[in-house]
C-alpha cells in the first residue's frame, strides 16, 4: 500500500504541472539578440544573421512582407530559436522591414522593426602604405593592392614618381548597385639608386563626383639607396657592383680583392684618377631594362663592354640616359644585349673612337650614328643584329626580325658610306637588300689625277687611273665587311677598285651574300670576279700581287 501512496502523489503532481504550463493566456516572449534596449534589429549594409528566441506553447509563424528578410523556421511549434537572415543591400540609403511573430492559438502577436543602413560611397584599401626595399630581381619589383569599392575611379600618380613607379587596373564590375565590389591595382616599380627615400602618394580620385564616406590613399615609401662616393675608387667598386647586381650577371667580383685585382677590370696605375676603374666588362648576365643608373659614376672609364644579354633577341632596349653622361669613353660596346634604339642623348659621347653594337635587334641603322654627332670615331661595329634567322625574306610574314630590314632604299646604309674616317666598318650577317649604291650623287669628292701622282711621289702603294672619277668611298677603311647580306645586282667600281680591296678579304667579307630578298631574288652579284687578277694588274706594286717578281 505504500508504494502505490507514493505512485498517486506523483501522478498528482505531474497533472499540477501540466494544467499550470497550459494556461490559455499564455504569451510569445521574444528576445532580439541584436543588442539594442528596445527589442528591434538595427544592421549595416552588409547584412547578415539575428538569432530571435521564440518561447511559447502553442504553433506559432513567423511572416515578413520584405524579401530582404528571411526567417528560418518560418513557423513551428513551442520554444524554439529563429534566425533571420538579413541581405546586403544595394543601395546608398537606409531601409526599413518588419517581422511579425504570432500564436496561431490565442492570435496573440508580436512585431518588431527591421533597420538596416546603406552603403556609404567609398574607396577603401585594405593596406593603405607599401614599403619598397631599394632594390629587387627585376621579376620581384612589383605589388598589389586590394581596392572595395563602389564607385569608378582613376589612379592618380605623382609627377615625381611618374619615372619609378607604374600600374595597371583590373577591370571594375559594379553590377550590384552601392554594394562595394573588389578591384586589383598592380603596381611595378624601379630600383632606387640614389641616397633619398622616395615617396609616392597615390590618390584614388571618384569619376563622378560624390559624397565620400571613405576615401583611401594609398602611400609607397622606397628604401633609399646606399651613396656611392663620386670620383673615388671605392665609388667605382661599388657602382661596379651595383651594375652588376641591377644587370643580374652571373659571376660576382669577389670583394675582399682590391678593385685593380677583379677579373675583367683594369685601373689607372697614375695620374688624377689613379686607382679608377679605366676598363671594365660586364659579360653574361639577365636584364630587361636599359643599362643602369650607377654606370654614369664611372666617370673615368675609358673602355666600357656589356655583353650576352639572356634571349637578347626577345628583348626591345634602349640604351637608357645613364650611359651617356660618360662623355670622357674611347670605346664602348653593348652587344647582344636586346637593343632596338639608342637613347637621344647617346650623340653626347663625341670621344667615341670606338663602337661595337652587333648582336643586338635593330630594324634600322639608328639615325643617330653620323660623322657628324661622332666625329672622332673610325671603328663601327654593326654586325649580325638579325633577332631571327631567315633565310627567304619572301617566304616570312613576321616583321621584327632586325638585321636593319626596314633600311629602305638602303638610305642609312648610303649614310654610313659617307663616314670618311672610318677605319673600320663591318656590317655582315644582316637583311640588307637591293643593289648596293655606286654612290656616283651622294656628294662624295672623287679620286683625282692628283692624288695618284703624289701616291707615286711619296713611294705608297701607287693607285692606277682606273680610280679616277670614282667617288671615294670609306678612303680610309681597312677592314669592311657586308657578307652574309641580301645584296644583289652589280658590284659598283668604288668596291672593284678601291685602294683597300685586298685588306677587306672580299671573296669572304663583300662578295658572299645569302638568302633570298623580300621579292624572291637570290642574293648574290651578277659581276663577281672569278678572281683578283684584275685587281693586281692594275696595282702592280701592290704587296700582294702574286705577279710581283721581287
Amino acid at each position: 500500500m505504500t508504494d502505490m501512496k507514493y505512485i498517486n502523489i506523483l501522478f498528482a503532481a505531474l497533472a499540477a504541472a501540466m494544467m499550470f504550463a497550459c494556461h490559455p493566456d499564455e504569451e510569445i516572449i521574444f528576445g532580439v539578440e541584436v543588442g539594442t534596449e528596445d527589442g528591434n534589429i538595427a544592421i549595416g549594409p552588409e547584412g547578415g544573421l539575428v538569432t530571435i528566441n521564440v518561447s511559447a506553447q502553442d504553433e506559432w509563424t513567423a511572416v515578413t512582407e520584405d524579401p530582404w528578410i528571411m526567417v528560418s523556421p518560418a513557423n513551428g511549434r513551442g520554444s524554439q530559436k529563429c534566425v533571420v537572415s538579413i541581405d546586403s543591400t544595394i543601395v546608398n540609403v537606409a531601409r526599413q522591414g518588419a517581422i511579425r511573430i504570432q500564436n496561431l492559438t490565442t492570435g496573440d502577436k508580436k512585431d518588431f522593426a527591421v533597420a538596416q543602413e546603406g552603403f556609404e560611397y567609398q574607396i577603401a584599401l585594405k593596406e593603405d602604405t607599401k614599403e619598397l626595399a631599394d632594390f629587387a630581381a627585376y621579376e620581384s619589383r612589383s605589388f598589389d593592392v586590394e581596392v572595395l569599392t563602389n564607385v569608378d575611379f582613376e589612379v592618380m600618380l605623382p609627377k615625381e614618381a611618374e619615372n619609378w613607379l607604374s600600374y595597371k587596373k583590373s577591370e571594375l564590375v559594379l553590377d550590384r548597385g552601392a554594394r562595394p565590389r573588389k578591384v586589383n591595382l598592380h603596381f611595378d616599380w624601379n630600383v632606387n639608386s640614389r641616397p633619398e627615400e622616395r615617396v609616392a602618394k597615390v590618390e584614388l580620385k571618384p569619376v563622378e563626383a560624390v559624397k565620400m564616406g571613405r576615401h583611401d590613399t594609398l602611400n609607397v615609401v622606397q628604401k633609399a639607396a646606399m651613396p656611392i662616393p663620386a670620383g673615388t675608387p671605392a665609388g667605382d667598386s661599388l657602382a661596379v657592383l651595383a651594375i652588376s647586381r641591377a644587370l643580374g650577371c652571373y659571376t660576382e667580383w669577389d670583394t675582399a680583392e682590391k678593385l685593380e685585382h677583379w677579373s675583367n677590370v683594369q685601373v689607372h696605375k697614375d695620374g688624377p684618377d689613379k686607382g679608377r676603374v679605366k676598363y671594365v666588362q660586364f659579360f653574361i648576365f639577365n636584364t630587361k631594362e636599359p643599362l643602369p643608373y650607377e654606370v654614369q659614376y664611372l666617370t673615368a672609364a675609358e673602355e666600357i663592354a656589356f655583353y650576352s644579354n639572356a634571349n637578347q633577341f626577345l628583348k626591345s632596349l634602349d640604351t637608357g640616359e645613364y650611359i651617356t653622361k660618360l662623355t670622357q669613353l674611347k670605346r664602348l660596346t653593348i652587344g647582344a644585349y636586346g637593343l632596338t634604339s639608342l637613347h637621344p642623348d647617346f650623340k653626347n659621347l663625341k670621344n667615341l673612337e670606338y663602337l661595337d653594337l652587333s648582336s643586338n635587334c635593330f630594324q634600322t641603322i639608328p639615325e643617330i650614328l653620323t660623322k657628324e654627332n661622332f666625329p672622332n670615331l673610325h671603328s663601327l661595329i654593326l654586325n649580325a643584329n638579325q633577332r631571327y634567322t631567315v633565310y627567304d625574306l619572301s617566304n616570312d610574314t613576321r616583321e621584327n626580325i632586325g638585321g636593319f630590314i626596314e633600311d629602305t632604299g638602303l638610305r642609312r646604309f648610303k649614310d654610313i658610306l659617307k663616314w670618311d674616317k672610318l677605319d673600320t666598318l663591318r656590317l655582315s650577317v644582316n637583311y640588307l637588300q637591293g643593289d648596293i649604291p655606286d654612290m656616283k650623287y651622294e656628294g662624295l669628292p672623287t679620286w683625282t689625277y692628283e692624288e695618284l701622282k703624289d701616291s707615286l711621289a711619296v713611294g705608297t702603294t701607287a693607285l692606277p687611273e682606273k680610280l679616277v672619277g670614282l667617288p671615294k668611298v670609306l678612303p680610309n677603311a681597312k677592314f669592311f665587311a657586308i657578307n652574309f647580306n641580301r645584296f644583289t645586282g652589280t658590284i659598283p667600281d668604288w668596291i672593284l677598285y678601291h685602294p683597300n680591296l685586298d685588306l677587306w678579304i672580299p671573296y669572304s667579307l663583300i662578295f658572299s651574300q645569302e638568302g633570298k630578298t623580300k621579292e624572291g631574288k637570290n642574293a648574290g652579284f651578277a659581276n663577281e670576279p672569278t678572281s683578283l687578277d684584275y685587281y693586281y694588274e692594275i696595282y702592280a706594286n701592290k704587296k700582294y700581287n702574286p705577279n710581283k717578281k721581287d
